[in-house]
């Protein structure tokens, strides 16, 4: 029998990674940059804990993200606790609870990392990122058409080009399903081949509705073309009442953002569980993950609130790289003041701990594009080893 080799320690469990230089630092400018966004837009931060207690956090909308949840025992009250795998439920509970007498419409926004049981099929880490933005209070387009509008405004500042933001109504589909008499067998099915785009067997088992959900599912696309077939299909009147909210969003975000490119899919539900509205879904040109998503639904005590959470991780895989700070080597005995002007013009000084024979060889090893050199800065490469 032998022994195990020992664990090399940086090893870590699958989903999981360091972020290293100079990634974490572009990581961390570009979330304060979209929180900056969001700030001058009148949302407050707020910071939740990594951990709550399971029946707080997985109750109401947390209740859709039970099966992603890592679930740990506290060991001083012995009573189980879950890592949150999504904020917008611990904002809901913040709004309803410590915020509860703030005036509505509340506004909030929140950043920090998110861990999940399990990889749904949409990501591919099990540590995400998240930076956000909640609405609570109004149920109207206008407030839809803020969250978007936001996040159009975030992703522009971050260089992200060619993004789009795809829409639906997962109220639409239970509207219309509702007008018909099906099994539950049928009924599975028939979500079954919405969910796959699968014409053929929306016909199979759309019954009397097939004909409406078949020209539905062939309407996903730009925005004006899906309601223009959404206004013209003769739908129930809940059906109708859904369609037309969405219509007034379209209205209100291409009003607010003229240029931005929106597309619609009338009879899209997957992944909304606990979605009441309006729901989006942020995609880059040419890329297969999302870079957000969020939509409209029910806060705790049936508030009625909207939301927006984008992936700064992912975002900045797509977004142009960030420019990191230029380094200067300081030389040993350099004058404080010099190195402080350096730091206020933008540049990262980086101090000579010693005396040294050659400090521009130490300014080439740590990476240094300039030296402090008798006074003056001045380029590595140009430096002689007499300096």
């Amino acid at each position: 029998m032998t022994d195990d080799p020992p664990l090399n320690p940086a090893l870590l469990p699958a989903g999981f990674v360091d972020v290293l230089p100079p990634a974490a630092e572009a990581e961390a400018e570009g979330l304060e940059s979209l929180m900056r966004v969001f700030a001058a837009h009148g949302y407050d931060r707020v910071s939740p804990p990594l951990l709550e207690f399971e029946e707080t956090l997985l109750t109401g909308s947390g209740a859709a993200v039970a099966e992603q949840t890592f679930r740990v025992m506290d060991p001083d009250t012995r009573r189980m606790m879950a890592l949150r795998p999504d904020m917008t439920p611990q904002i809901a509970r913040i709004a309803a609870t410590r915020l509860a007498r703030r005036p509505r419409p509340l506004r909030l926004s929140y950043a920090g990392a998110c861990v999940m049981m399990g990889s749904p099929s949409r990501e591919t880490d099990r540590q995400i990122l998240q930076a956000g933005i909640e609405l609570i209070g109004p149920d109207t387009p206008v407030a839809d058409a803020e969250i978007v509008a936001l996040g159009a405004e975030g992703l522009k500042m971050l260089g992200v080009p060619h993004v789009s933001f795809d829409l639906t109504m997962p109220p639409l589909t239970t509207a219309l399903l509702a007008e018909g008499t099906f099994t539950p067998a049928t009924r599975s099915a028939l979500l079954r081949a919405l969910d796959r785009k699968d014409a053929a067997a929306v016909t199979r088992y759309g019954g009397a509705l097939a004909p409406i959900l078949t020209e539905l599912l062939y309407a996903a696309g730009p925005a004006r073309r899906a309601l223009e077939v959404l206004s013209r299909v003769s739908l129930p009147p809940a059906a109708r009442a859904q369609s037309d909210r969405l219509a007034a969003t379209v209205a209100t975000i291409e009003e607010r953002v003229p240029d931005i490119r929106l597309t619609v899919d009338p009879v899209e539900f997957r992944g909304w569980q606990y979605h009441t509205g309006v729901c989006v879904t942020v995609y880059a040109l040419g890329r297969q993950e999302e870079l957000g998503r969020g939509g409209r639904y029910r806060s705790n005590d049936d508030e009625p609130a909207c939301g927006l959470t984008l992936r700064p991780d992912t975002i900045l895989r797509v977004a142009p790289p960030r420019e990191s700070r230029t380094r200067v080597f300081v030389p040993w005995g350099t004058e404080p003041e010099v190195a402080q002007d350096l730091r206020a013009q933008g540049y990262a000084t980086v101090a000579a701990l010693g005396e040294m024979a050659i400090p521009v060889a130490e300014a080439q090893r740590l990476g240094c594009a300039f030296i402090v050199s008798r006074g003056k800065l001045k380029p590595v490469r140009n430096v002689g080893k007499a300096d």
